[in-house]
C-alpha cells in the first residue's frame, strides 16, 4: 500500500459535485483504498474554461491504496460526468 494525494475537480452544481463525491467513495470503496484526509477545498473560478465550465468545485484526498487499481480508478474517472480534471500524485514519507 502506498500514500497517494487524490485531487478532483467536480462541476461546480451543487447536485452534481455532491454525485460526483459520491461517486468517488465508491470507487475507492470497490477499490479497496483507505481514505486517510477529506477536504472539500470550495468552489473556485478555473484559469481556463473546462468542459464549458467557468467554476469548478475543488476536493482533496489522502489515500492509501495498492499501485495496480491506481490505472482502474483512473480510467473510471475519465468516464464519470461531474468530474472535470483528477490528478494523482504519490505521496514521499
Amino acid at each position: 500500500m502506498r500514500t497517494y494525494e487524490f485531487t478532483i475537480i467536480l462541476r461546480s452544481d451543487e447536485e452534481l459535485s455532491a454525485q460526483g463525491k459520491e461517486l468517488i467513495k465508491k470507487e475507492l470503496a470497490h477499490a479497496n483504498a483507505t481514505i486517510l484526509k477529506e477536504e472539500d477545498l470550495g468552489v473556485r473560478v478555473l484559469a481556463y474554461p473546462i468542459k464549458k465550465e467557468q467554476k469548478g468545485r475543488y476536493l482533496y484526498i489522502e489515500m492509501e491504496a495498492d499501485p495496480a487499481v491506481i490505472s482502474v480508478i483512473e480510467k473510471n474517472c475519465l468516464l464519470m460526468n461531474p468530474i472535470l480534471k483528477f490528478l494523482f500524485v504519490r505521496k514521499e514519507i
